[in-house]
This record gives structure tokens, C-alpha cells and sequence, in this order.
């Protein structure tokens, strides 16, 4: 209490007591309390029991805007072209010699094996690795999660595409059931056994679709938590299963699709119309207020250039004036783009498909949109990418591929994960600004190789490689340094062979 409190206090300590609350009400967050204008709505379950109550609506959402909503299936595509690539994720294995440098022979033969195998990854034989991996991506980014079982040896059934016996088994988030909770000896969560710390330890999978035409299966397999990948999206502690990604624009996006459903209809209704015949005169009706001559109904083939001059007394002819499509539904459309953009870590321009603007605000909305690729893509190599190289790995050295003695063998996991880097708008005026900022010293060598993807340690090896072969056959080129005599010729500057000799 502050010293008027203290003072009514004597007097009369409910006035003090009204006073101070009074005045540490005025002084809270005006948004803890609701009002007419402020409806503070409020979530305080926990992330389980909230993805529990409406993860399966959803996802379920989620899958019908995919198949029928244009936009959603523009911005799950470029979702795809963005994190993924028409490529999928490059995996460059980095094993070291004894010395701490690339061991290229080996490096060159495990890049030769992962290809082979990225022919057919997966049990099935109907995917190559790239489009394995956009399809796991899209199911995870559409329906909150998807489920990989790392198959693994000889198994009953199943022919393994390579000599390497390892297969993956993309399993969408159906057979993981949010149903099914703790039953006795194991504490069970939505589907997934976890231990006493919340880790999970093993999945309660469907051996069929749930939904499949075979019925409902109850029939469960329990799949050990060393030979699953679960890739989620998670928004909150705590929280085991996946949330889709457009969770806070299903409604938007189905509002946008309705209203733009009402626009091509009123259109077409619009253009359907011609004209109509206002009639007036009331001596053409009979008693019962019907036209009394015969065929009163009239119809009449509109042609270009026709002339009708067959109105009846007291008649009047009146055009059908459309004002559809509406000249703000373009306006609003981007409008609703631009929110969704934003609630989906996504670009406007790409989702929307509008690139207009100038060179330097394409390039801001590029680079700030690129970074939440960026996020997703890092997500996509920690919880998929890179278990499965190191248990593909794992499996192909137990298969008797022999490793070179002076391999240094803590260094047999190294590799890079690269995906599709950021796209230059114009490549001379990206290629010249970070060839001003190195010679500047306002950049690194190393930064400018990382902006394109690439590994400067690599880039490095490369480079030298390269300048040394072409010395040693004494190729000259430009691109080595001691050759470039800083002279740059432009189309205008023409030297014929014949004005070099004599």
C-alpha cells in the first residue's frame, strides 16, 4: 500500500483495501480483461489435449483443401520447389584421412552407393528418393506429421532395390492413432509409448490404413522408437504429435475459395442475361392477371446487330447491366494472399503468383521469405535427411564395404546436407554486389559460398584441384587469378584472329 492507503487505513480500512485494488487493476495489462470491444480468448489446455481435440479435423481440413483449392495446392507445391527441390536433399559424405582432409576415393564411393540406393528407397518401389522425400514433406507441412520405419536387414516379404539391405516405409499420420492412451504396464500418449521423461520409446502403428477398403483393422504392430522417424510440426513444449501447417488460415482459405465461387457465379449468371420486357399496358391482361393472347411467353434468338421492334402497347425494353466480376476482387484476393503468406512462413509473390514490383523489393520479399524456407529445410535434414543417411550408412558398412586404412574412422558420418539455395533475381547484379562486398572486406569468401549453398571448406578443395590440374596440362583460364590480366572486353570490342598476326 502506498501512504494514502496507509492513512484510510486507520480511518477506515475497506476504503484502503478498494482503493489498492482499485489501483492495481488500473495498472495491469489492459488485455487480461475482457470487454464489449475485447473478447480475450484464452487457451489453457495443454498441447496434447488441445492437438487431440482438433488435430484429426484439421488434417482432415487440410487434405480437402489440397485436392480442391487451387491456392493450397500452389503453396504446398512451392513448398516443395522451395525446401525440397526437383533434386531432394544432396547428401555430399565428408570422410577425413589421418591428416584431417577429404578422403576423395571413399567420399567418391559412398556418393556412388547412396545414388544407387536413392534410385528405390522405399518398400513399396514406387518412388525415387527426391520424390519420396517432397511427398513426406507435403504430408508433414499438410497434415501436421508424417511416419518413416527404417526397415532395416532381411525381412519376410520385402526385396531390398540394393545390395545395401536398408528400406524406408512412409507411414502418413492415420496409422498412428491420437486414440489410443496409456493401458496398463506401458504409458501410452496419443498413439506413442513414452518413458517416465516423455520421450517416446516405441509407436502403436495400424497394419492397413484405417480407412482403407478392407475395413477398419484394429490389428496394431509396435514399432521400436530406434527405427521410426517422426517428422512434426510442433508449436508448443510437451507436444508429441504434429499440427499442419496452415492450421490459423483453413478458415481464410475457405473463405476465399467460397467468395471467389459466388463471384463466377454471379458472372456467369451476368452473362447468361440479356434483356428483359417491362410490361405496363393492363389491358392486356385477362382477370386473373395472365396475358390473355395466346404464346404470351415470348422468346427470341439474339444475334450481333439485331433490331426488335415488336413491343405491345405500354411495353418497355430494359438491359441487363453486369457488374461482375467484381473490379475489387483482385485487390481483395491478394489481400487474403498476403495474410496467408505470412501465417505459412510462405512468399506472396510465389503463393500468389504477382511478381510485379521492382528489382529491390522483389529481392527483400526473396530473401525474408527464403529464411523460413530455410527453417523448414533445416527441419526437414535434422529429423529425416540425416537419420536416414547415417542408418543407410550404418547398414552399408555392414555389408562388407571395405574402409581404406587411412580413413580416419570418427569421421565416417561427415557429410553436407544441401537443399535448394536462395534464387538469384539478377545474377550479374547478385554476382557483382558480393564480388564489392568481399574485395571491401565487408564479406567473407566463406559467406558468399554458404549464400549459395555450398560448403567453402569444399568450394576451397575444389578450386585448388582444379587450378592445379590445369597448370599441371597447361590449360589457361581466366577463372585462376594469376591469368586474369584485368582486361574485360564488351561485344562492341571485336580483335580478329588476322589483326593478332603479322
Amino acid at each position: 500500500m502506498g501512504f494514502i492507503e496507509k492513512t484510510l487505513g486507520v480511518i477506515s480500512p475497506g476504503w484502503a483495501a478498494a482503493r489498492a485494488q482499485n489501483r492495481l487493476r488500473l495498472q495491469a495489462y489492459e488485455a487480461a480483461h475482457p470487454s464489449r470491444l475485447h473478447k480475450s480468448k484464452r487457451e489453457s489446455r495443454s498441447a496434447d489435449t488441445a492437438v487431440f481435440a482438433a488435430g484429426t479435423s484439421l488434417r482432415e481440413q487440410a487434405r480437402w483443401l489440397d485436392e480442391n483449392h487451387d491456392l493450397v495446392i500452389g503453396l504446398f507445391d512451392k513448398m516443395e520447389d522451395r525446401v525440397i527441390g526437383a533434386h531432394g536433399i544432396h547428401v555430399e559424405p565428408q570422410p577425413l584421412d589421418l591428416d584431417g582432409n577429404l578422403h576423395g576415393d571413399f567420399a567418391s564411393q559412398l556418393s556412388a552407393l547412396w545414388a544407387e540406393w536413392s534410385v528405390r528407397p522405399e518398400v513399396t518401389g514406387m518412388f525415387t528418393r527426391p520424390e519420396a522425400e517432397r511427398l513426406l514433406l507435403r504430408s508433414a507441412l499438410r497434415d501436421g506429421e508424417v511416419f518413416t520405419q527404417l526397415v532395416r536387414g532381411n525381412v519376410a516379404g520385402l526385396q531390398h532395390a540394393t545390395s545395401v539391405p536398408f528400406s524406408l516405409e512412409m507411414l502418413e499420420a492415420d496409422f498412428v492413432p491420437y486414440t489410443l492412451n496409456s493401458t496398463t504396464g506401458q504409458q501410452i500418449r496419443q498413439g506413442i509409448v513414452v518413458n517416465a521423461w516423455g520421450r517416446p520409446t516405441g509407436y502403436k502403428v495400424y497394419k492397413n490404413h484405417p480407412a482403407s477398403f478392407t475395413g477398419f483393422n484394429t490389428e496394431f504392430k509396435t514399432i521400436p522408437a530406434d527405427n521410426m522417424l517422426h517428422l512434426a510440426q510442433r508449436k508448443r513444449l510437451h507436444q508429441l504429435r504434429g499440427i499442419s501447417l496452415i492450421h490459423g488460415v483453413i478458415t481464410r482459405l475457405s473463405d476465399i475459395k467460397d467468395y471467389e465461387e459466388s463471384e463466377r457465379v454471379a458472372a456467369r449468371i451476368a452473362a447468361a442475361l440479356g434483356f428483359y420486357i417491362r410490361r405496363g399496358d393492363a389491358q392486356s391482361l385477362d382477370d386473373s392477371g395472365e396475358y390473355s393472347e395466346p404464346g404470351a411467353e415470348r422468346f427470341y434468338n439474339i444475334a450481333p446487330g439485331m433490331i426488335y421492334d415488336e413491343l405491345k402497347p405500354g411495353e418497355d425494353l430494359g438491359m441487363v447491366e453486369s457488374n461482375r466480376p467484381n473490379v475489387h476482387l483482385y485487390e481483395f484476393r491478394n489481400g487474403q494472399m498476403r495474410a496467408v503468406a505470412a501465417g505459412t512462413r510462405g512468399s506472396y509473390s510465389s503463393i500468389a503468383r504477382d511478381y510485379n514490383g521492382t528489382y529491390s523489393s522483389q529481392r527483400q520479399e526473396l530473401v525474408e521469405s527464403f529464411e523460413g524456407y530455410n527453417v523448414l529445410q533445416q527441419w526437414f535434414v535434422g529429423q529425416h535427411s540425416r537419420p536416414v543417411y547415417r542408418a543407410w550408412l550404418a547398414m552399408a558398412l555392414l555389408s562388407g564395404i571395405e574402409i581404406p586404412p587411412d580413413v580416419d574412422r570418427k569421421s565416417l558420418y561427415n557429410a553436407l546436407y544441401l537443399g535448394p539455395v536462395m534464387p538469384w533475381i539478377d545474377p550479374v547484379k547478385e554476382a557483382q554486389a558480393w564480388k564489392a562486398n568481399v574485395r571491401g572486406g565487408a564479406s567473407t569468401e566463406a559467406e558468399w559460398a554458404r549464400a549459395r549453398g555450398k560448403n567453402p571448406q569444399e568450394v576451397k578443395r575444389q578450386r585448388l584441384r582444379e587450378t592445379e590440374y590445369n597448370r599441371e596440362h597447361g590449360l589457361v583460364f581466366d577463372s585462376d587469378a594469376a591469368n586474369d590480366k584485368g582486361v574485360v572486353l564488351d561485344a562492341t570490342s571485336k580483335e580478329s584472329d588476322d589483326s593478332k598476326t603479322d
